[in-house]
């Protein structure tokens, strides 16, 4: 049983891509089923946010702890347990009778997920180097965007085909068949791997982390559907004091020579931590409007679930065109690349906030297709190469938990995006109107972008 090294091929890479892909796309496939759900299952608002944040708090509450299981027990084997699992909870999802077992089986999925995604980027952390890694990492930031327009534009066009009158379902039960092939992929052509110095499960920093996660998110989810009840404002109350219990037993673990869930010593390298500072306003902002875009597309322009995933497609050709030539530009300008992205998506939504605000009512997919694209062209020249920046200093032998403090702030991040970006949005339209409440969520966003453009400038210039 060696560790790492064992080089993967190309079948092997677009096998854990594949994975890494499902999870994202089922975040999102979601917002586009929504309405269809609320009148099957005749399901409350709230109800039916928790079964978009059930989903991603349960998958960020255990992401760390899944990188660390995988460093520990082999990343290829739980690469394939989390993937059979994901495979089987879709099917529940698929097959839930009421609203409460949807949001039960949602709950069971995320966990699926963070068992399966952090093994994708410890093996390509692993068992690739050099330009094949960093090759690698641009073709997994690449994934990770589409993944998440993609998954909006294939739950319209699922929603609305209607296969066999299953309506909303089939966005659940196709992940069936794909994990079926994904499973007889792996076993072929994912290499084991796991870390040569393992470390025990933190089981402290695990419980803090995943309160500070839940007393954080499920009020600022679930509360404006709600109406505020107490219990929100208890759990909002709770947060700063897990948090930072949470901080002090990492901070003790990691000076008696222990293994905490997120090292502090991890945290000081200045590639990862700044660029971790990137990705939540980044990912805030992106989740934010992807869920606010569809709910406007829908129920404010009356767009069908089709036309409202099309409105997307010109987001996802100029991503992917930008993750493209990514890694080429980072050889030339280093991290300047992320700061002209910035750029390029703050005219994008200027674009679009002046086309929602002058030509509102004749407002269509070619009207939009400006803003949008410009938008995830910047987005695909910020996203895969921060991943490569917040991974370029971490040590092999702890990839996984380096991905693992990633990857969990990417999906805090963006299930915190839903959650305050979307209530703003939704408690705006009801009075302001959904032109004027979309145009100050676009400003919002606009404003989380200049941020990001300013933290970019303090980024390593050169990249590893």
């Amino acid at each position: 049983m060696h560790h790492g090294g064992a080089a993967i091929g190309s079948l092997g890479l677009f096998t854990v891509l594949l994975g890494a892909a499902l999870p994202l796309i089922d975040f999102f496939i979601v917002n586009v089923a929504l309405p269809a759900m609320e009148k099957d299952l005749s399901a409350s608002p709230a109800t039916l946010e928790l079964v978009v944040a059930g989903y991603g708090v349960a998958y960020a509450v255990l992401l760390v702890l899944g990188g660390r299981l995988g460093d520990t027990a082999g990343r290829r084997r739980l690469f394939l347990i989390g993937m059979a699992a994901f495979g089987v909870t879709s099917l529940a999802c698929g097959l839930a009778p009421t609203v409460w077992t949807l949001v039960a089986a949602r709950v069971a999925q995320g966990a699926a997920s963070a068992l399966m995604l952090p093994q994708v980027l410890a093996t390509i952390q692993a068992t690739t180097a050099g330009p094949r890694r960093a090759r690698a990492m641009s073709l997994y930031g690449a994934t990770a965007g589409l993944s998440m327009v993609a998954g909006q534009i294939l739950g319209g066009v699922l929603v609305a085909a209607d296969i066999a009158g299953s309506g909303w379902r089939a966005v659940f039960l196709v992940n069936v068949p794909v994990v079926v092939v994904g499973l007889l992929l792996a076993v072929r052509s994912v290499p084991e791997t796991r870390s040569d110095r393992p470390a025990s499960v933190d089981v402290p920093g695990t419980l803090l982390l995943a309160l500070s996660l839940i007393s954080l998110l499920l009020p600022l989810t679930e509360g404006r559907a709600a109406g505020w009840p107490l219990w929100t404002w208890v759990s909002l109350a709770v947060f700063p004091f897990a948090a930072f219990a949470f901080f002090r037993t990492e901070q003790r673990a990691d000076r008696r020579g222990g293994t905490p869930l997120v090292p502090p010593s991890l945290l000081k390298l200045p590639s990862l931590h700044r660029g971790l500072a990137l990705i939540v306003p980044f990912s805030v902002g992106f989740s934010g409007f992807m869920f606010v875009i569809a709910v406007v597309l829908q129920q404010g322009l009356r767009m069908g679930p089709v036309s409202a995933g099309l409105a997307l497609v010109p987001m996802a050709l100029a991503f992917f065109a930008a993750s493209l030539a990514g890694p080429r530009l980072i050889g030339r300008y280093g991290s300047r690349v992320v700061t002209t992205g910035g750029l390029i998506q703050g005219v994008g939504i200027t674009v679009l906030v002046l086309t929602v605000w002058k030509g509102w009512s004749g407002l269509g997919i070619a009207e939009l297709a400006p803003g949008v694209a410009l938008a995830g062209l910047g987005q695909g020249l910020q996203l895969p190469v921060l991943f490569r920046i917040v991974l370029s200093d971490v040590p092999t032998d702890r990839a996984g938990v380096g991905s693992g403090v990633m990857v969990t702030t990417q999906q805090s991040a963006l299930a915190l995006g839903v959650a305050t970006l979307g209530s703003l949005f939704l408690s705006l339209a009801p009075s302001a109107g959904m032109r004027d409440a979309l145009a100050v969520t676009l400003l919002v966003q606009l404003a989380a972008v200049v941020l990001t453009v300013l933290l970019s400038l303090r980024l390593p210039k050169t990249v590893g």
